[in-house]
């Protein structure tokens, strides 16, 4: 098969695991010509797969350059093991969410580790399986590649290139770094949107009906499997637990001020916690990494075909560019609400040419 240009991958890449992330892979290398091997414990798994465009069932004719294993996390070590021994030339890594637990099993099995490198695409989606997976999914996503002493630079580059392919961005971290860091960004959020949706279950039919975005928001999450965060969540227990304490401490105090609301510092208690979370968001990056305030305009847009559009396109017309866009629609409203987040220095000049373009803007 010939390769674009565009491509930075020269041989097959083999991907085991043809669920989410692994038929995602396997559909952003097959758009740039890259042959693409899959393989699968599922026939039923393997077989959508390949339906869906992801690549070929590995008949064992070629040998792969690359191995991405890309199966759950209880089930890591032991493929990596196996992908190892039965292909002596390649590079092996996986995209596990988790990397410290399979690099010990892999340590304690004695496994010759020169050509394994662990990695993490923060990409996904609340579901999974082939029929959720997009050629785009890592597209300007951060992809850690742990890389460790005496690692061999053309191995890292050579995940690099697959990266840079998908559209990620590889980022470089040390395996116990990466474990803490999403045990941050990503385990406990997952536990905390869980136990908020949680709450919703015994809720009326009434109460929901009130739900806006802020709760959504929220709660997004929570609709991902349990069984694979059963997985991921036991395989990183040690850094959850210790943000789940402090996050523990954070509620007891919210608690004892909220008991007695009235009793002296109660109300600066709660100032102080919200203005923590105002701190704490304010340093999440914004676009392109950039640590940049927006400013927010809330336009009204009618419920009908083509108004969203339409709103894009005068924007356009206007020179403005959208830093970021968040959408609202209440259940039975004939409006919706668009969040659109542009540059300060060019707040004013948009609500007037928005308005005066027939545009209604909140507030």
């Amino acid at each position: 098969m010939t390769v674009p240009s565009s491509s930075r991958i020269t041989g097959p890449v083999r991907v085991v695991g043809a669920g989410l992330l692994g038929a995602s892979v396997g559909l952003g290398l097959r758009a740039r010509g890259v042959d693409v091997l899959l393989d699968d414990a599922s026939p039923a798994h393997l077989s959508l797969a390949v339906d869906y465009g992801a690549g070929r069932p590995d008949d064992g004719s070629v040998e792969p350059q690359l191995i991405v294993v890309a199966v759950p996390p209880d089930l890591v070590a032991r493929v990596v093991l196996a992908e190892l021994a039965a292909h002596p030339d390649a590079v092996v890594t996986d995209v596990a969410s988790v990397k410290m637990a399979p690099l010990a099993e892999l340590q304690a099995a004695g496994a010759d580790l020169t050509r394994y490198i662990g990695s993490h695409p923060l990409a996904g989606r609340e579901r999974g399986g082939p029929i959720s997976a997009r050629a785009d999914l890592f597209i300007g996503r951060p992809w850690v590649v742990c890389g460790r002493p005496g690692t061999d630079r053309a191995s890292i580059s050579l995940l690099e290139s697959l990266i840079l392919d998908l559209g990620a961005s590889p980022v470089e971290m040390a395996t116990d770094d990466h474990d803490a860091a999403v045990a941050l960004v990503s385990h406990t959020p997952q536990i905390v949107a869980s136990l908020m949706a949680r709450r919703l279950s015994g809720s009326t039919d009434a109460a929901l009906g009130l739900a806006g975005q802020g709760l959504r928001d929220v709660t997004r999450i929570a609709a991902s499997e349990p069984e694979l965060w059963v997985q991921i969540l036991g395989a990183n227990a040690p850094a959850v637990v210790e943000i789940l304490h402090a996050y523990r401490d954070d509620l007891d105090r919210v608690l004892a001020a909220l008991g007695d609301v009235d009793a002296s510092g109660a109300r600066r208690a709660l100032a102080e916690e919200l203005a923590g979370g105002n701190l704490g968001v304010s340093r999440l990056p914004g676009k392109h990494g950039q640590d940049r305030r927006y400013s927010p305009i809330v336009v009204l847009v009618d419920d009908r075909p083509g108004e969203l559009g339409r709103l894009f396109t005068e924007l356009g017309e206007i020179g403005v560019n959208l830093e970021d866009l968040r959408l609202e629609h209440s259940p039975g409203a004939q409006v919706g609400l668009a969040e659109i987040a542009v540059l300060p220095e060019h707040l004013q000049r948009t609500i007037e040419e928005l308005s005066a373009r027939g545009w209604r803007i909140a507030g």
